[in-house]
């Protein structure tokens, strides 16, 4: 039974990772206008710039300065055609320069701006298409500087056009934002995701004389979960907390490669079981971890003090809600399968190999810079 289930958990990794080859991206627009006239910056993922429209010429999977500058033009003229500004009309935008920064995520190629409008007066129209129809996760973070008064948006393709004023903005829509962020953030957080299903993976069963067990009643079940979320929350709100506000800050690569880790060790518990009764204390330690990752996002958008405290507190009850969202869905359907076999051999062992075998690929990729599932 358990070689069928390796088998299988195998054949599912080697189906899914076409999936999630491609990583869910974000890009960083940054405007600035006064009266006619407007600079900015715009920071695109090389991978997603690759990915569009091709960068790697000599396919040996690295992308040189040498083939990046070849693509200038190119890359101009493609970032350009996905992103339309109006105020008293079409304003008019180029590129004056090129350059190369590292994100927490990797290289992004940045991209100078320099433009103007018809009018110095009215709203302003930001119309972003980027990678819209290609990769439906990716996300533009937008601030922008209009007349002195500083805005954040979210770039989506359910809300690719926003028009924003010269007035102060809505705190209930600046929080409305990032609360709706942080809820998209932790959904497509993979790595997150499957951290918390495997804490939850056995809070149906007890382990007695070496085997598991459905419990009683689900009460037993829900103070387990309420244990273990309140111990990641409390953990990653710490964290995100101090990384937003620039408090305390670690490497990338340390971080992520910690995150995929923490995978690694939750699933190879429920495997072999070392930590049973205390798994709230897994959860916070790995927790904190979880938490800079989280910050990540904010951090790369770089907002001013003041939007930045509202920010985070939007986004921090977005994770929370929508991980909320997740239990909900889990602990029922889990708690109804709990006596089963399919539960107990396919669910919770075949999902844990699964989970161990994809964070063990995510580890390798992470800590030695390999890339095993694709771009």
């Amino acid at each position: 039974m358990r070689w069928r289930i390796l088998f299988l958990s195998v054949s599912l990794l080697l189906l899914i990772n076409p999936v999630w080859a491609h990583k869910a991206s974000d890009s960083y627009l940054v405007l600035d206008v006064k009266s006619q006239q407007l600079t900015g910056q715009w920071d695109i993922a090389l991978r997603d710039i690759d990915f569009a429209i091709g960068l790697d010429a000599d396919g040996n999977g690295e992308i040189t300065w040498g083939e990046l500058r070849a693509r200038h033009t190119d890359i101009a003229a493609w970032a350009l055609s996905a992103l339309t500004l109006d105020r008293g009309g079409a304003c008019v935008l180029q590129v004056t320069r090129h350059q190369v920064d590292e994100h927490t995520d990797g290289a992004y190629a940045v991209l100078k701006l320099r433009g103007s409008c018809p009018s110095d007066e009215g709203e302003l129209g930001v119309n972003y298409r980027l990678l819209f129809d290609q990769d439906a996760l990716h996300r533009g973070l937008l601030r922008l500087d209009l007349g002195g008064i500083t805005h954040s948006a979210i770039m989506a393709p359910d809300n690719a056009r926003q028009r924003f004023s010269a007035d102060k903005p809505s705190l209930v829509a600046q929080f409305g934002q990032f609360f709706v962020q942080g809820v998209w953030h932790i959904w497509i957080g993979f790595d997150h995701i499957l951290f918390l299903i495997s804490l939850l993976l056995p809070v149906v069963l007890v382990r007695e004389a070496r085997r598991w067990r459905g419990v009683g009643r689900f009460g037993e079940a829900l103070r387990e979960v309420l244990w273990v979320v309140t111990s990641f929350t409390v953990a990653h709100s710490i964290t995100l907390s101090l990384a937003a506000l620039g408090l305390v800050s670690l490497p990338s690569r340390l971080v992520e490669s910690a995150i995929a880790l923490s995978v690694v060790l939750a699933a190879l518990n429920n495997l072999k079981p070392v930590v049973n009764e205390r798994r709230w204390l897994i959860a916070f330690v790995f927790g904190l971890i979880h938490g800079f990752g989280f910050a990540s996002v904010l951090g790369d958008l770089g907002l001013p003090q003041e939007t930045l405290v509202l920010s985070l507190v939007g986004f921090n009850v977005g994770v929370e809600i929508g991980q909320l969202a997740i239990v909900a869905a889990f602990l029922p359907a889990a708690f109804w399968l709990r006596n089963t076999g399919f539960y107990r051999q396919g669910i919770f062992v075949g999902g844990s190999l699964l989970t161990l075998l994809i964070a063990l690929v995510w580890l390798a990729e992470r800590a030695l810079d390999l890339k095993l599932m694709g771009a």
